[in-house]
C-alpha cells in the first residue's frame, strides 16, 4: 500500500493487527478514556504539588502554558508526522496504525481516541523527553507541572476530535466542525488544526474559502 493521505473513505474498520488480542488494544471508547487519562493526569497534578512541592503559582502558570503549547504540537504532529509521505514499509505501516486507517475510515468511532495501552506507553516516552530537555536546563522537577498541562491538551483535543466526528456542531463552534471535515473530505493537505484553526492561519495552510 503506497503512503499517501488521500479523500477516499470508507464506512466499517480497518483491521490493524490479525491477532484479536492486540486488535482489541488498538480500540476505546469515551468512558474508558476519561477514567484512565483523568487518572494519570491527577496523579501527575499530585506529584507536582504534594511531592515535588512546586509553588502552586509557578505550577498554575507553567501548567496552562502547557496547555496552550499543545495546540502547536497537534499542528505540527498532524501536518509533518501523521501526514508523513515515504516508500518505506515500516513508515507506511507505521503511518496506517497512526491515521491513515483514521482517513480511510473516519466514522470508525473506535478509533478516534488513542487507546490507553499505547496511549500511557506514547506519554511515558513523551515525559522521558520532556524530563531530559529540562534537566539539560538544570529544571528537571518543571516536568511535572509541564507534562500534565500538555497531556490535558492532548485529552481535550482528542475529545473534541471525536466530537467533531460523532456529534452534531454546536452553532457557536460550527467553523471548527467544517475546517477538520475539509481535511477529510476535501483538503487533506490543508486544514491540520483540530483543536484551533489559530495555527493553519499562521502557517498559511487554510483551505480555500
Amino acid at each position: 500500500m503506497k503512503l499517501k493521505v488521500t479523500t477516499e473513505h470508507h464506512s466499517g474498520q480497518a483491521t490493524i493487527f490479525k491477532n484479536p488480542f492486540l486488535e482489541s488494544l488498538t480500540k476505546s471508547n469515551m468512558k474508558v478514556n476519561v477514567v484512565v487519562y483523568g487518572i494519570v493526569v491527577l496523579t501527575l497534578v499530585y506529584i507536582a504539588l504534594f511531592i515535588i512541592k512546586l509553588p502552586i503559582v509557578k505550577f498554575i502558570t507553567i501548567f496552562f502554558l502547557a496547555l496552550l503549547s499543545w495546540t502547536l504540537a497537534e499542528y505540527i504532529l498532524h501536518r509533518f508526522l501523521f501526514h508523513w509521505i515515504s516508500e518505506n514499509k515500516l513508515i507506511q505501516r507505521f503511518h496506517f496504525i497512526m491515521h491513515g486507517s483514521h482517513h480511510l475510515f473516519p466514522r470508525d468511532t473506535d478509533r478516534i481516541l488513542m487507546p490507553p495501552v499505547p496511549g500511557i506507553i506514547f506519554a511515558s516516552i513523551l515525559f522521558s523527553i520532556f524530563y531530559l530537555f529540562f534537566s539539560a536546563f538544570g529544571i528537571p522537577k518543571i516536568t511535572w507541572a509541564f507534562f500534565p498541562g500538555f497531556f490535558l491538551g492532548y485529552i481535550l483535543y482528542s475529545f473534541i476530535h471525536r466530537a467533531i466526528h460523532v456529534n452534531r456542531s454546536p452553532k457557536k463552534y460550527k467553523y471548527l466542525w467544517k475546517h477538520h471535515i475539509i481535511h477529510h473530505y476535501k483538503y487533506p493537505q490543508k486544514a491540520f488544526g483540530v483543536s484551533t484553526t489559530f495555527w493553519d492561519k499562521v502557517f498559511n495552510t487554510m483551505p480555500p474559502q
